[in-house]
């Protein structure tokens, strides 16, 4: 019995965006390359485009021999993990590919493997010249492919211990489960470079944090102190249909693959709403609570300075300095964050996770990420509802993608 190994990508430059699949059937005994397949697909999602080129490569197998045993390689978790049957397949746009590419070939006949980026590098340069060719007006060529070759000359300065980026390679912006942002493209589309923006770009894909502050409460617009030690507020009115509209948003945009909320009932709610609109279940982590500030919950800024000037006054130039009545101080609660942070990022290494907390949880992630000073939490507005992102990748930089995007609630 023929054995195929088939690799294949997608890519989409904007998230939905002009997307393009790449894919690839191998010989698995010889090594031999014994069928390429690429197509610019129009506007689609990172998800959409990696399906679309699962689906091409196990179509390409079939039509070489039906009775093969084929082993399909791609750098999407997602889609590896849902095709094992691992994850559940929630999204609307996502069932009827899986079915599709579940039906090529019985069940018992094809294996799945995750593997990094640099690793599926052939497919990945022919989606990005199905996306070059679509972008020219053109179709993609199998005879003017030049993805083999580059694939094959990164793997030998790999080999080499160099690394040789080619123009596909520095143009591609996509990898789904990993996706970073931009601040033209809001939470879904990832930047391929690592945090310094000079790394090599075959880090592989970063754990990457959307950071959501929940919706409103009634407490909100009278800027009055809820932390994790107050009357745990619920959503009011507006904070619903803001967590609503964030849903939408996130779910044309398809990149967040898991969702994890802070205990606290307007995170819970905000993270409910949303994840319902997405079709993804939601984890509760404890380290993403509000910080508890003690005897001030529930008072307005003015309030506390009246009524305890001299422990506001400590608070604010000391981030060991606790609340009145003790609360937590912002150096314990960076503590706290930092340990959730590192749980998570080990825990999501390579995928987008949607992070439902607070103001100064969201703050502290990106003070850490920037290596600001604590005073910097001072001078950072972060309004209800709105989302940040951060991109950790595996050298131990972080990226800081958005902050306090609030487009979503407009319109």
């Amino acid at each position: 019995m023929r054995e195929f190994i088939v690799e294949a990508d997608g890519g989409s430059r904007g998230n939905p965006g002009p997307a393009g699949y790449g894919a690839v059937v191998i010989d698995a005994a010889t090594g031999e390359t014994l069928a390429e397949r690429a197509e610019y697909i129009g506007v689609a999602t990172n998800n959409v485009a990696e399906y679309r080129g699962l689906v091409a490569g196990l179509r390409a197998a079939h039509e070489l021999d039906p009775t093969a045993m084929v082993h399909v390689r791609m750098d999407s978790k997602l889609v590896i993990e849902q095709m094992s049957g691992r994850w559940k397949i929630k999204h609307p746009d996502m069932k009827p590919l899986a079915f599709e590419a579940a039906r090529v070939f019985p069940p018992a006949q094809v294996t799945y493997e995750w593997i990094p980026r640099e690793q599926n590098k052939h497919a990945d340069r022919l989606a990005n010249e199905a996306m070059d060719a679509g972008k020219r007006g053109e179709r993609w060529s199998a005879a003017d492919s030049m993805a083999e070759l580059e694939a094959a000359d990164a793997k030998a300065a790999s080999a080499a211990g160099g690394h040789a980026p080619t123009a596909a390679e520095g143009t591609r912006t996509t990898v789904a489960e990993g996706a970073g942002t931009t601040a033209a493209e809001g939470a879904g589309t990832t930047a391929a470079a690592p945090s310094s923006g000079w790394a090599p770009a075959d880090m592989g894909a970063p754990a990457t944090f959307v950071l959501l502050r929940h919706g409103e409460t009634p407490l909100t617009p009278q800027k009055r102190f809820s932390g994790s030690g107050g009357s745990d507020p619920a959503l009011s009115a507006a904070g619903r249909e803001q967590a609503e509209r964030v849903g939408a948003a996130l779910a044309r945009r398809g990149t967040v693959q898991a969702i994890v909320s802070s205990p606290l009932a307007r995170t819970r709610e905000t993270a409910g709403i949303v994840a319902a609109r997405l079709g993804l279940d939601v984890t509760v982590e404890e380290g993403l609570r509000e910080t508890d500030f003690g005897a001030w919950e529930g008072l307005t800024f003015g309030e506390v300075r009246e009524r305890y000037p001299d422990d506001l006054t400590a608070w604010l130039a000391d981030p060991e300095a606790r609340p009145t009545g003790g609360g937590e101080s912002f150096a314990a609660t960076a503590e706290r964050v930092a340990a959730a942070r590192d749980k998570l990022i080990a825990a999501y290494a390579g995928r987008t996770v949607l992070l439902v907390t607070h103001v100064t949880p969201i703050k502290t992630l990106v003070r850490l990420a920037l290596g600001a000073p604590p005073e910097s939490l001072f001078r950072m507005e972060l309004s209800a509802a709105s989302l940040s992102a951060i991109a950790y990748y595996a050298d131990g930089n972080a990226s800081v993608r958005l902050f306090n995007d609030t487009s979503h609630l407009r319109g």
